[in-house]
């Protein structure tokens, strides 16, 4: 049986294509593998992806692997969790954060 996955990843090569290019808005997550919070993070970044699966993707970028990204975005500290709907930056959220919150910074920002 094949396992659906909830969270995407994408790096300085596939960033355009997995973030921008898409008819869907996605809520990105700047994180790296040593990070404490970020490996807290992550399962309720799972269960958010669950959640929204056709409406919004879930997206992780690794600080470490994509510099570049990271910089283009601004970003200084992690976790950075950025939602991108066409193309545009429409809401940021550093730090540890609940699902009840992230489910609110997606539901305010879906189209209509």
């Amino acid at each position: 049986m094949e396992t659906k996955e909830w969270v995407g990843h994408a790096d300085d090569c596939t960033f355009e294509s997995a973030v921008l290019k898409t008819d869907r808005p996605a809520l990105v997550d700047f994180w790296a593998p040593w990070c404490g919070p970020c490996r807290a993070l992550a399962p309720v970044l799972e269960e958010i992806g669950k959640a929204y699966d056709g409406r919004a993707n879930v997206i992780k970028v690794n600080v470490d692997e994509s510099p570049k990204t990271a910089a283009n975005y601004g970003v200084q500290s992690i976790p950075t969790l950025l939602f991108i709907r066409e193309g545009k930056v429409r809401e940021t959220l550093v730090g540890l954060t609940t699902k009840d919150k992230l489910a609110a910074l997606i539901d305010r920002n879906l189209p209509e």
